[in-house]
């Protein structure tokens, strides 16, 4: 079945906050067997959500909707629905005893506004937000078309989603199985990658395909298809893609970089601490963005000044002197004083000219030197990230992650 997904709220159309709900929703959807034909974003007026959902129903089956549905006046979902199914508000208990039953778990008291959320579209199904007071509002406008309203805030919109929403569509609607095997590739460009997977693109069945996701130094393949009875065929297709990328394949499993390391440190009983100047403490954020970070990452050190290198990593003042802080001799001290200062069996140091300003003839914006340590074995990498500030944190930090996986995968 088709679907599209509709945010609505002027605060995502003027960039005060990022659309992350659509890319969740559609994954989610997709990998159970529904089909996202199209990601709208509309602000709060009337005029706009109505013609978002003429348009839709005119395409799709299924109209997902997020945001608007909360207390405060810049909220008018709610009242456009009933609008345009033509559905007068009620008053419903259920949604109250609901709302009480969340405040008093958060020991919060009961406002009117907050009250006022227990009015429903009499035309609509109602279904319980047990982690907000937003009720999410089911209509039918015909047998076969669907529009669903859920809350904009990202940790309630999944609850439900998970928990409500996907199970009800896939009990009403049928829905093709989606089959996938992922493949995380580095060391080679993304151009370089399809000239060398040209003639397999070309052999693939009907219904299959190969999709590129790059990311800083990183692709992800994506092989897939729909139909179970196409399970065997995508296993084939993918031994087929392993024989060509050889080498060039770090992983076949749906693991984010950091989830492969966080695996492979807990299978080799291994511990690590970070030491970062230049990208201070992303490197620390995403490896403990990871659910049981905590068995193998023991800290960082955020050491942005050459006083934080000297008086805590303990790097010698004349190894900054004579070499500067962006250098080899820098970040494997970096590297081996925050691994004695946790007591951590591994190590990654970093040290960089993130920009705009900084950079030298000999050492522009984007130098970044990157040591990678697992006990007495250490690799120091010296990159050149590009000019812009945002993309040089974000890829010193995946050069240093893949950097230290390399050499994990080495270490027996």
């Amino acid at each position: 079945m088709k679907i599209e997904i509709i945010t609505i709220g002027d605060e995502i159309l003027i960039g005060q906050i990022v659309d992350t709900n659509s890319a969740w929703m559609s994954a989610e959807l997709t990998k159970n067997g529904f089909e996202v034909l199209k990601i709208e974003s509309v602000g709060d007026n009337p005029t706009q959500i109505k013609e978002a959902i003429n348009l839709g129903f005119e395409h799709v089956d299924i109209l997902l909707l997020t945001g608007g549905i909360g207390p405060t006046n810049d909220d008018i979902t709610k009242n456009v629905l009933c609008d345009y199914f033509q559905s007068s508000l009620v008053f419903s208990n259920d949604v109250l005893a609901n709302i009480l039953e969340v405040f008093s778990n958060r020991n919060l008291e009961l406002n009117e506004l907050t009250r006022n959320q227990a009015f429903v579209p009499e035309k609509a199904k109602v279904i319980q937000n047990k982690v907000g007071t937003a009720p999410i509002l089911w209509f039918n406008k015909d047998e076969n078309k669907v529009l669903v309203s859920m809350p904009g805030v990202p940790f309630e919109m999944k609850w439900v989603m998970k928990n409500e929403i996907i199970p009800r569509l896939q009990s009403k609607f049928s829905s093709e199985q989606y089959l996938q095997k992922s493949f995380m590739i580095a060391g080679i460009t993304e151009s370089k990658l399809a000239i060398l997977l040209k003639n397999f693109e070309d052999e693939l069945p009907q219904n299959y395909s190969l999709a590129y996701l790059p990311s800083f130094g990183i692709i992800r393949l994506r092989l897939f298809t729909r139909g179970s009875q196409n399970q065997e065929g995508l296993e084939k297709q993918a031994v087929k893609l392993k024989q060509i990328l050889k080498d060039l394949m770090l992983s076949d499993v749906e693991l984010t970089l950091e989830e492969l390391i966080g695996k492979s440190l807990n299978e080799k009983c291994l511990t690590i601490s970070t030491a970062e100047s230049c990208t201070g403490g992303f490197i620390a954020h995403k490896i403990t963005l990871i659910p049981g970070s905590s068995n193998y990452y023991k800290g960082s050190i955020v050491a942005y000044s050459n006083q934080i290198k000297t008086n805590i990593l303990y790097i010698k003042k004349e190894t900054i002197d004579k070499f500067g802080a962006v250098s080899q001799e820098v970040v494997e001290e970096m590297a081996k004083g925050v691994s004695e200062l946790f007591h951590t069996d591994c190590s990654i140091a970093v040290s960089g000219i993130a920009g705009p300003d900084g950079g030298t003839d000999e050492k522009p914006v984007g130098t970044v030197w990157v040591c990678t340590k697992i006990k007495d074995k250490k690799v120091s990498v010296l990159y050149h990230t590009g000019r812009a500030r945002e993309e040089n944190i974000s890829r010193a930090t995946n050069m240093a992650l893949l950097q230290f996986y390399k050499l994990l995968k080495q270490y027996n």
